[in-house]
């Protein structure tokens, strides 16, 4: 197959069929979709991008920064050019200099310009650079804790429960999590977006009329070129059984450039089409966030967050508070916070259970119901997401349920219909 035959059998108009792409990747038809796209350039750049732009990338113009294919094609990928822009801490050193990390490193210029450049400890920071940590391995931990695998009946499909079906289309994400639940697949390349491969994906699907809500997610499906998914959500939209469609991304985040008016049309043909958003950290709530989830909640697309508790970056409750407000007035309903899953190399990223307890009872009470996650745990070996919560009912006195409220007080509710009957 020749190259250009490959970049439109996948969709990708920013990737080879490998992973990571040449960093002097030149793809086919690029320049011609940049020429025919209708793509808002109200560049809203933050300080800190303005700053790192002057500094690494000062003859990039506004068009080309908001350009997603320009980001991807110029993701910093390489230990040299990590280097050039990040004073490297030793553990930080060791793994780049090295084969072994599980995870590709790569990262957009943009999300790049929110990374504190003299802090290895900077939140954002510690999510995408890999660090010697990744190479310790803790207790319980698995390459696929979740058991995901024992649940694809088909390449590309994890069905574990009755009602609903996870759709995996590509392994490619324009920037990589090192606490990534499917970093034994993402960003090796072997998971491609061929219509041969999605037929037999959709066709499952459509042979299982119980499925009736399907997860597209990857790596990130946003990834794919337009055309691509609109092919793809076409095709699941057609199936009668298929009553919603959702997606999940972090594009929002890593690459809101990918969020334009070209895109959107696309979506909101498919309604009623959902959208899950991966935020972490307050400071991932920039300027471009914001317009980016602006557009698609004026499609009419809902919302919803999927925050991972991560042990120094996010695990506290000033720190969740102040990402769930800006959550709310970006029309982003907080929908779970998750602990991190027990992956390979991930025990440095995790905190207790009761952590995620007292944050959860940090916001209840204290901020808006609306932003309040429900904390859940996706249970190991295949079990689903469990959720958690604080202790609310103290307990029982003859008719009346005890309850403690967010700040601790107890109170009396009636529920004689809840007594346990004496037996005979």
């Amino acid at each position: 197959m020749n190259t250009r035959r490959e970049i439109k059998s996948l969709g990708l108009l920013s990737v080879l069929d490998e992973e990571p792409p040449s960093t002097k990747l030149s793809v086919p038809g690029m320049a011609r979709e940049r020429k025919c796209r209708n793509v808002d350039v109200t560049t809203v750049n933050n300080d800190k991008t303005k700053a790192f732009r002057s500094k690494y990338f000062p003859e990039v113009t506004d068009q080309d920064w908001d350009d997603w294919h320009w980001q991807i094609k110029n993701r910093i990928r390489t230990h040299m050019r990590i280097r050039e822009i990040l004073k490297l801490a030793p553990e930080e050193m060791i793994l780049l200099n090295s084969e072994r990390a599980k995870l590709p490193a790569g990262i957009t210029p943009y999300y790049m310009s929110l990374l504190q450049a003299d802090d290895a400890n900077h939140p954002l920071r510690r999510c995408v650079i890999p660090t010697v940590h990744e190479l310790q391995c803790g207790p319980g931990e698995a390459d696929d804790p979740l058991g995901e695998e024992g649940d694809s009946p088909v390449p590309g499909i994890v069905h574990r429960y009755p009602d609903r079906a996870l759709l995996l289309v590509l392994d490619f994400c324009s920037t990589y999590c090192r606490y990534c639940t499917r970093s034994r697949v993402v960003g090796h390349g072997d998971i491609k977006p061929t219509t041969e491969r999605l037929e037999r994906a959709i066709d499952y699907i459509r042979a299982t009329p119980q499925i009736r809500d399907v997860v597209v997610s990857g790596g990130d499906p946003l990834m794919l070129a337009n055309s691509k998914l609109d092919w793809l959500l076409s095709r699941l939209r057609a199936i009668p059984h298929v009553e919603i469609i959702r997606i999940g991304t972090k594009v929002t985040t890593v690459l809101p450039q990918r969020i334009n008016p070209a895109l959107v049309r696309v979506l909101r043909r498919y309604h009623p089409l959902w959208m899950s958003l991966h935020f972490i950290h307050p400071e991932e709530c920039t300027p471009e966030a914001y317009r980016a989830c602006a557009l698609l909640a004026n499609a009419g697309i809902p919302l919803g967050s999927q925050t991972v508790l991560l042990k120094g970056i996010n695990d506290n409750v000033e720190t969740m508070k102040e990402l769930m407000h800006h959550l709310l007035k970006m029309r982003v309903r907080p929908y779970y916070l998750y602990q991190c899953d027990p992956i390979t190399g991930s025990a440095h990223f995790r905190t207790s259970v009761e952590k995620g307890l007292e944050i959860i009872q940090g916001l209840r009470g204290h901020t808006s119901g609306y932003g309040v996650p429900t904390y859940v745990i996706d249970a190991p070996g295949g079990g689903g997401k469990i959720p958690l919560m604080p202790e609310y009912v103290a307990g029982r006195e003859g008719d009346d349920l005890i309850l403690r409220n967010y700040q601790g007080e107890l109170f009396r509710y009636p529920d004689p219909a809840g007594k346990k009957k004496t037996p005979c």
